[in-house]
């Protein structure tokens, strides 16, 4: 999850402490050069972390400008706008995380339990992002967090047929885990949320392949679509980069295959690194599309990662097999770089 901030160490302090994303895969001071589509058509200097959990589940890059000052959204977005409304993070324990989360940050009133019968509860980070912490049965290994990473997406959209469709074909979202009409009271405690929704929560029926597929691990995407007030785009008039979710990253296998499907599917790239794209400390082919409502979607090949950065060791995925996972032990040596408060 791509998560714009105002201030990059500060925020990622905040989500060591209460979201227990304390691996850093790389952080780097750079320009964003191949962005010209959604910052203006300049390049723009920004400074990124990625950090991950190492308990399974995906990562935050948490990210900031340095060469302007980022913007806020002009309104304060409802539940259905259209973007990324809600970040979901997987827990093994809600009720526990639940009891422990600092206070300050709690938006719900107590521990819901959504339409397909899972607990989950909503906060808020400092800089009024949402996240969804919500139950989850796989792991990649008990580190005794009541919280692990990136779990999916609440997606707001304006025609939830139309978003099922693209996020079950070129997404693999094939699975409608469930799907409904109606008020809902778990997302009542949300702004907008005593509205009537189409809801629809989908997963993916095969297994996800990779090198980092187990720690990973499965992930879900929930469609809203408000029938009672009119969506807005949230980063209409802003640049990508700018405060709240800016994108949903996806770690891929074949780039070139997947830019002829999407090109198929009437999806095209809207930003393409073309080779490996230098990251400092890791490095990767990258490329973006927009889903039904301009809602970026991020893929990365990944080339060069580190693994254990203290003896200068990084892995070269371009000599392995590409759809093998790599080996458990090696995925947990990542978590000797753990930064501890």
């Amino acid at each position: 999850m791509g998560i714009g901030i105002p201030d990059v160490h500060e925020a990622w302090t905040w989500y060591r402490k209460n979201l227990k994303m304390d691996v850093p895969v790389f952080e780097e001071a750079a320009t964003a050069a191949l962005m010209l589509p959604y910052t203006g058509g300049k390049p723009h200097d920004r400074h990124a972390i990625l950090a991950m959990n190492m308990q399974g589940g995906g990562g935050f890059e948490i990210w900031q400008y340095t060469s302007r000052t980022p913007v806020a959204c002009s309104f304060e977005p409802k539940l259905g706008d259209y973007g990324i409304n809600i970040c979901k993070i997987k827990s093994p324990d809600v009720d526990k995380a639940f009891a422990h989360f600092d206070k300050t940050y709690l938006v719900s009133q107590q521990v819901e339990q959504t339409p397909n019968g899972l607990k989950h509860f909503f906060v808020k980070d400092p800089y009024g992002n949402h996240f969804q912490i919500i139950e989850a049965a796989d792991w990649f290994q008990n580190r005794g967090d009541t919280t692990g990473g990136v779990y999916g997406a609440v997606i707001g959209v304006s025609d939830i047929e139309k978003s099922i469709a693209f996020y079950g074909s070129i997404l693999g979202y094939d699975k409608v885990e469930w799907q409904g009409e109606g008020k809902f009271d778990d997302l009542s405690t949300l702004k907008s949320g005593k509205s009537t929704f189409k809801r629809a929560i989908l997963t993916h029926s095969k297994a996800r392949k990779g090198g980092f597929s187990p720690l990973l691990g499965p992930t879900q995407i929930e469609l809203v679509q408000n029938l009672d007030e009119a969506g807005q785009n949230i980063y209409e008039g802003r640049y990508w980069g700018d405060l709240g979710f800016i994108h949903l990253c996806f770690d891929v296998i074949g780039m070139q295959a997947l830019k002829e499907e999407c090109e198929a599917a009437g999806h095209p790239f809207t930003v393409d690194s073309a080779n490996s794209f230098d990251m400092g400390e890791a490095a990767g082919h990258f490329s973006y599309i927009e889903d039904p409502d301009g809602t970026l979607i991020e893929f990365v090949e990944t080339h060069k990662i580190p693994i254990l950065k203290k003896i200068g060791w990084y892995l070269d995925l371009t000599e392995r097999d590409a759809l093998k996972p790599l080996p458990r032990w090696m995925l947990k040596s990542m978590g000797l770089n753990r930064k501890k408060d």
